[in-house]
């Protein structure tokens, strides 16, 4: 029996051939996380029942029988009297027909929370992707240029401390010295409390050009500062150590010293043999990095209140809130998930050895 590696595809057909491929794991994917975020939630010690009982300020006055009445009815009415293998059963049929459920406080349906939430989160680890980007590149490529500097020491060392810092003390340093001290940033939520703002994707700054409101924007890409440079300024630290040990292999290559004999500018060798070259490594770096970010805004959208799919997963945990927790950790690892397919292709496309392959 053939493996799908095995399978012989027409040159022309190669790349729609890789794209399938790489799909095709995601749902395998998806079932182990689901299996597995489904078990971890089951060993968390208490239960949801126990915070529903006692969370009234009625219940409160309850006697324990009462209570433990009350956690019988509770623990029936969810479902959560089922054996384990039922309980599996029912929520892997209903992630297959896409429903996740209601939340166990409020009943608010946990599809319309994540459509609230997602695209708050996409839009905070995307700027924050950015930020490092942009921070790294540079940082990474002076760097190279300038090996063994001051420049390099410099630059190195402060990636360095980037890099081993953790994102709550960033945020926690940036809230004390930007939002206390200086007062230059809100350090709380996305957008103010007083501005008016009806969504329509739920992303602020589309909804300001459909919307035709570029008062959103600006206060938007305030709101966006703090918990978006803490989240980069680590990871700028980690691309500027790869783009800079990329920049320097490459430089040593001999296509790059023919290319500065026949008289082209540092500029030219530079965008169109080094950088090209380098890029393989530093794209794998990023795919990797953006779950990174993803886990990562799980911490600073705590720490700065802000309204993403990190916090409503936080809040779902402390809660015991199962359909809350189930849905976002899904919905955060199928985003890892896509971002690594569109990683495996943007490989395909610089390199076209490997659609060879």
């Amino acid at each position: 029996m053939k493996t799908l590696s095995a399978v012989r595809v027409p040159a022309r057909l190669r790349t729609p051939w890789l794209v399938l491929k790489r799909l095709s794991a995601v749902p395998l994917v998806m079932l182990v996380l689901a299996t597995m975020v489904f078990i971890a939630m089951r060993m968390l010690p208490g239960s949801p029942a126990t915070s529903l009982a006692v969370g009234g300020g009625a219940a409160s006055q309850s006697s324990a029988e009462e209570i433990a009445a009350s956690e019988q009815r509770i623990n029936e009415a969810l479902g959560l009297n089922d054996s384990l293998a039922d309980q599996y059963t029912t929520f892997l049929g209903d992630v297959l027909t896409l429903d996740l459920g209601s939340s166990f406080f409020g009943g608010n349906d946990v599809r319309s929370l994540l459509g609230d939430s997602l695209p708050a989160t996409i839009e905070l680890t995307v700027a924050a992707m950015l930020i490092a980007v942009l921070i790294g590149m540079v940082t990474g490529v002076l760097a190279a240029l300038r090996k063994d500097t001051w420049i390099d020491t410099t630059t190195r060392a402060i990636g360095t401390v980037s890099f081993s810092l953790p994102w709550f003390a960033l945020g926690v340093l940036s809230i004390v010295v930007f939002g206390v001290w200086l007062r230059w940033l809100p350090v709380i939520g996305r957008l103010p409390n007083a501005l008016d703002y009806d969504p329509f994707t739920n992303f602020v700054l589309l909804d300001a050009i459909l919307q035709d409101r570029p008062e959103l924007i600006w206060p938007w890409i305030r709101h966006l500062i703090l918990p978006a440079t803490t989240l980069a300024l680590s990871m700028a630290g980690f691309i500027t150590r790869i783009v800079r040990a990329s920049v320097l292999e490459v430089l040593g290559d001999d296509f790059v010293r023919t290319a500065r004999m026949k008289g082209l500018s540092g500029a030219a060798v530079m965008r169109r043999h080094v950088l090209r070259n380098a890029s393989l490594p530093i794209v794998t770096v990023l795919g990797l990095q953006f779950g990174s970010l993803l886990g990562g805004s799980v911490i600073t959208e705590t720490v700065f209140s802000y309204p993403g799919v990190g916090n409503l997963l936080v809040n779902g945990i402390l809660q015991r809130d199962y359909p809350i927790v189930q849905g976002a950790a899904l919905a955060i690892a199928l985003l890892f998930t896509l971002v690594n397919v569109v990683v495996d292709l943007l490989y395909l496309a610089l390199d076209p050895r490997l659609r060879k392959a």
